[in-house]
């Protein structure tokens, strides 16, 4: 069963067109990943609210053990994480009712 991973990334004001453009240079990093099935980042509708992020994975364990813990990741924080303020949480979610 795969699950989705779900996360508010709150983008400082300002940086959009910056952090979406790292967003194109990171893309790759987590679709070379094992377990990686897809990723949607959605843009806010509104001024000051958060993009969402919803990667599916064939397990936690992909995400949280594989690709958290590579360098693949490392990467991925350092062209993603300057733009949040606070980084953001991360919750996971199963199959649809």
């Amino acid at each position: 069963m795969a699950v989705i991973e779900h996360a508010l990334l709150p983008v400082r004001a300002g940086s959009e067109a910056a952090f979406e453009a790292a967003v194109a240079e990171a893309r790759p990093l987590i679709e070379a990943s094992p377990g990686f099935i897809s990723l949607e980042i959605h843009r806010p509708t509104g001024t000051g609210q958060p993009y969402l992020l919803l990667a599916e994975w064939q397990s936690i364990e992909d995400h949280r053990d594989g690709f958290r813990q590579s360098d693949r990741y490392r990467q991925w924080r350092s062209l993603l994480h300057p733009f949040y303020d606070p980084v953001p949480e991360v919750s996971y979610f199963g199959e649809a009712l």
